[in-house]
């Protein structure tokens, strides 16, 4: 039993998970330092948490079907997503019943949280709840980025103000756009590097609308440059200059873009592991299964996503002392 709930969250695709602990813990601090509720903050973080892994298996499923219906079977995806189900490891049955035990627990929690907080959680709730089984064919249409921008971003973060204070901000919601850019760019880079399956299988990506290389990584520029916008707007609107702090993670962006660069036109290129790209989950495995190229370049940017969190959590921090 413990074996196959580990097999399951591993499939989860916990490497996501710090995207939504540190947008969690970007507006609980903020939350904290006007009095919040902690209590809340906390359980909030778990229905969160659900949701999420939810969401990234139910992607599985119904991607899976849809290439068995399409007998389209792109080589760089067999090494990487619904690898367990393509080498029989798990069936589409019991997929189905753990993404149906995640949103269980998650509806538990929204409803341990209307008890506490009030109706205004089951509105955000079912917000959430759409968005979470309407994602795989939000992103078919190439809509990802943008389901994902909502969930992760005014909706977690007035969520969790919500709960925590009672009340909707103007504040958290820039501060939500700010932060959001950066999860949002994982998702684009997924996309980035998928770009020539996704073309193979007829999707409809933003990548694949721009049907352009040089266009598709400058897209992640643009991604970052609102996100870095979006913090000078709230520094000025909060006087909190300290919230310029990401700014600094700028080469780090650059750095990112040459990566997309070298795997577009340089695919054979090795690239020297820098300190900076850290950390590389289960690195020694990923080498050996031949998927390097694509998760080096998708770790990188979910490390610059966190960078970016943390350096925001010591700017509201700062400022309140």
């Amino acid at each position: 039993m413990y074996r196959r709930i580990l097999f399951w969250f591993k499939n989860s695709r916990p490497f996501s998970l710090p995207m939504t602990f540190m947008s969690w813990l970007t507006v609980f601090i903020f939350s904290f330092f006007e009095k919040g509720n902690i209590l809340n903050g906390v359980i909030a973080l778990l229905g969160i948490s659900f949701a999420h892994l939810a969401t990234n298996l139910f992607d599985d499923y119904v991607d899976y079907r849809s290439e068995i219906k399409s007998g389209v079977r792109a080589e760089c995806v067999k090494k990487s997503k619904c690898a367990y189900l393509k080498n029989n490891e798990a069936g589409l049955d019991e997929l189905l019943k753990v993404v149906i035990i995640y949103c269980t627990i998650a509806v538990i929690v929204g409803m341990i949280l209307t008890a506490r907080c009030g109706i205004g959680v089951i509105v955000l709730a079912a917000v959430g709840g759409v968005i979470t089984l309407s994602y795989p064919k939000l992103s078919s249409a190439g809509l990802s980025e943008v389901a994902v921008g909502t969930a992760f971003g005014p909706l977690l973060f007035e969520g969790v103000y919500y709960v925590m204070c009672g009340k909707f901000s103007i504040s958290v919601l820039i501060l939500s756009v700010a932060v959001v850019m950066f999860t949002v760019s994982l998702v684009y880079m997924n996309k980035v590097l998928d770009y020539e399956n996704d073309k193979i299988e007829g999707k409809n990506s933003i990548c694949c609308r721009l049907n352009d290389k040089q266009k598709i990584a400058a897209g992640i520029l643009v991604i970052y440059s609102i996100g870095y916008l979006g913090y000078v707007v709230f520094s000025i609107c909060s006087n909190n200059f300290f919230c310029l702090l990401p700014l600094l993670t700028v080469p780090l962006v650059l750095e990112l873009y040459k990566l997309i660069l070298s795997y577009y036109f340089e695919p054979d290129k090795n690239v020297e592991i820098k300190w900076f790209y850290k950390p590389l989950d289960n690195w020694e495995q990923i080498k050996n299964n031949g998927t390097a190229n694509f998760y080096l370049r998708l770790f990188f940017t979910r490390n610059i996503m966190i960078w970016v969190s943390m350096l925001t959590v010591l700017a509201i921090i700062a400022n309140n002392f």
